[in-house]
């Protein structure tokens, strides 16, 4: 078994910008049909447009998959485009800061409704599409889907600011771990990919924009750099592919050991 998705299909969400745009486009390079998924229409159809007539396979759905309707309506149109789907990449994310003493502060519930719930929709509509598929082939052997959450190390790494953001992070992980049981009999993986800091349109911008911060990442991250958007689709084509047969419930850490550090000084003091 190897690392192939060529001619798979894969839906991926938070396609029209960062880390989901660099493996919605990472998966076209490497042969798979795509589905870029994101509320930003315009952005879709730029980043798409840019391909047209290249011979590549893309499709693009916009939507607010907050919403239990527009999930139903990007499977559906995903069939329509390709009648399968192989592959589902949650990569739709927000962030916001939370005052963790203030009582009216409403981030945790918005982080948990954009950040967890979507995914956690789309994967169990996504996994009775799949298990549909296998049925329909009469496929009784072998696997049938993969299932990829993107998270963040922030799920371990605790900062009062982000509260809402690390707990959504955190629950996103266990339901990664709860679905991957509940899958496994029916032979889909269900596994995350967890960054640290990523070298994206946005950390460029707060580079630009304070003193210091470039270092001050160099110096909490072992390897002393940024990682490159490749780095996590690396990761993720991995958990996608066949090569990972035998892997589901895990959340892969790419970080250049920042968390390690973190145990490290913990543990020191």
């Amino acid at each position: 078994m190897g690392l192939s998705i060529q001619g798979k299909t894969a839906i991926v969400t938070g396609a029209a910008n960062g880390v989901g745009l660099a493996i919605a486009r990472h998966f076209i390079d490497r042969g798979a049909n795509v589905m870029f998924a994101d509320r930003d229409k315009d952005r879709l159809k730029d980043e798409c447009g840019e391909t047209e007539g290249s011979g590549e396979s893309i499709e693009y759905f916009s939507g607010d998959l907050r919403e239990r309707l527009t999930v139903e309506n990007l499977i559906s149109a995903t069939i329509d485009a390709y009648d399968r789907v192989d592959i589902l990449v949650n990569a739709s994310r927000q962030v916001m800061t939370t005052d963790p003493l203030d009582p009216s502060d409403t981030s945790v519930e918005a982080m948990l409704e954009q950040n967890l719930f979507p995914a956690l929709r789309l994967s169990q509509a996504v996994a009775k599409r799949m298990i549909a598929q296998a049925e329909e082939d009469g496929q009784e052997e072998g696997p049938i889907g993969s299932i990829v959450n993107i998270s963040s190390i922030a799920a371990r790494r605790t900062h009062p600011d982000l509260m809402g953001y690390s707990i959504a992070t955190a629950a996103l992980d266990q339901a990664t771990r709860s679905l991957a049981l509940a899958l496994a009999p029916n032979r889909i993986r269900v596994n995350g990919v967890a960054f640290g800091s990523v070298m994206s349109a946005s950390l460029k911008d707060s580079l630009n924009e304070t003193d210091g911060l470039r270092q001050e990442i160099r110096e909490c991250t072992p390897m002393g750099r940024i990682a490159s958007a490749r780095e996590v689709t690396a990761a993720v084509q991995f958990l996608a592919s066949d090569g990972a047969g035998f892997v589901t419930g895990e959340v892969i850490t790419v970080d250049g050991g920042r968390t390690l550090l973190d145990a490290v000084t913990t543990a020191a003091h």
